[in-house]
This record gives C-alpha cells, structure tokens and sequence, in this order.
C-alpha cells in the first residue's frame, strides 16, 4: 500500500503552524472530554471538576510524557539540547511518562476535592483510550513509529523509512490501545466494579496490547534490541505495567469479598 503523503503542518498562519500531530492531542481530550461528561453524574462529578481534571491530566501527559521520553528514550540528545522538550509537534512524546504524569495530575486533584486516588482513576480510565488512540494517528501522519519489514497487503513504504514496506504498527496501536481498549474498558465499567478494578484492567490491557506490537515495531535506535534479539525498552516498561494490573485487580476483588 502506499503511505499517504500528508504535511504534518494541518494550518499555517502566518509563522504560526499548527500541527496534526498537536491537533491530535487536541482531538483527544475533545473526546475524553466529551465522554467524561456522559460519565460523571455517574460518579459524582460536575462539569467543573471534569474539566479542573482534565486541564491537570493535559498538563500531567505533556510534562510527563516529554520528560518520560528523554528519560527512557533519547537522554543524551534532550541533555545536549534541553529545549527540544517544548518542541511536541515533532514528536517524542513516551506513553509511559505521560502515564506517570497523569497519576501525579490524579492524585493531586483527588487530595484536592477529598476523593481517592482510585474513585478518581476508575473514572477517567475507560475514557483514556480514546486520547491513546488519536495520539497514534498523530504517530502514523508524523510517519514516525513504524514497523518492520513485512510483505503483508496492508505494509507500506514510510518516508525516511528505506524504500522496503513495513508494517503500519502505528494503526495497530490506534487500533488495539485505542478502540480495542476503549471498547473493553467502556463495556467492563458499565457495571458496579470494585474500587481499583478498572485502573487494573486498563493497566493490564494497555501493556498486553502495547507488548505484542512491540514485536512488530522498529525498536528504538539509540537501544535496539536490548535481549534475546526482541526485547524492547517499550516491553521492559511494559512489564511493571501489567504486573501492577494484575495485582490491582486481585486486590481489588479480593477486598470486595472481604467485605461481603
């Protein structure tokens, strides 16, 4: 298939550009915005407070996942040059960062409006996908994150990508962390869970879906392959992940029976 040449720059106006890739984020929390209203009478939440949480979510997945990308990712680049970390519509953004920028953003508004950590993650987790789904767009119009070379019907030849086709791993991300997610998250949260089981079940979906395309997609350069000749640094950060869902959702039914 040929890849779709789009400009990554959607507007300019004047020297003011605006990026798909930042439209995307934008796009995002629209919809994360758009269904956590439907949401929160559900949970006890006003308007007011859904949008003080997803101006501090916005604000924990920017910082989080800039910082987490020159941690994980490209340190010595980002030390060398520490204003690339303003420069978002190139990229270079890490889910896991921004992940750990948006439990800080949780915490901080649960202290903030008397809930707990969980009453706050359990609500905003089946919306999040949604926002990873979009991201990946913004991924795939960067023609940034792509996949090995495969000779499957759908692969593609990226620019900057050697003239072989490859896997579109972007649109399989969207796909699996975003709409499979969202569909399973959405469905297991239309009943009464017990607290914690949902912020599980997201944590252990994401890093299951994000882990199997990891075999697909092109390790980063600056590590590759960092065992076995298939490991990557996304799967390593996957692992806590999944582990921690695990553990959550024991928790979180074992205390329920508890209670009953």
């Amino acid at each position: 298939m040929t890849y779709p040449q789009i400009d990554p720059v959607a507007l300019s106006l004047g020297p003011i550009h605006i990026h798909w890739y930042g439209l995307m984020y934008l796009l995002g929390f629209v919809f994360v915005w758009l269904l956590g209203t439907y949401r929160a009478s559900q949970h006890g939440f006003n308007r007011q407070q859904l949008e003080d949480l997803l101006f501090y979510g916005a604000i924990g997945v920017i910082v989080g996942g800039r910082v987490g990308y020159a941690l994980f990712y490209d340190l010595p680049t980002n030390l060398a040059n520490p204003l690339n970390l303003l420069k978002i519509w190139q990229g270079g953004m890490s889910f896991h960062g921004g992940l750990l920028g948006v439990l800080v953003a949780f915490w901080w508004f649960a202290k903030k409006t008397g809930r707990t950590f969980f009453e706050v993650s359990d609500y905003i987790a089946p919306m999040v996908p949604i926002g990873l789904f979009f991201g990946r767009i913004g991924n795939f119009i960067n023609g940034e994150l792509w996949g090995k070379v495969s000779d499957v019907p759908w692969a593609m030849v990226f620019p900057g990508a050697g003239p072989l086709p490859r896997h579109p791993s972007q649109l399989y991300e969207a796909a699996l962390e975003g709409a499979v997610l969202f569909a399973i998250l959405w469905w297991f949260s239309a009943k009464q869970r017990p607290k914690a089981a949902i912020s599980g079940l997201f944590l252990i979906g994401y890093g299951c879906f994000r882990f199997m395309v990891e075999f697909v997609r092109i390790p980063d350069a600056q590590y590759g392959y960092l065992a076995f000749d298939w490991l990557t640094m996304g799967q390593i950060l996957c692992l806590p992940m999944i582990l921690l869902g695990l553990i959550l959702m024991v928790m979180a039914y074992k205390n329920a029976s508890s209670v009953k």
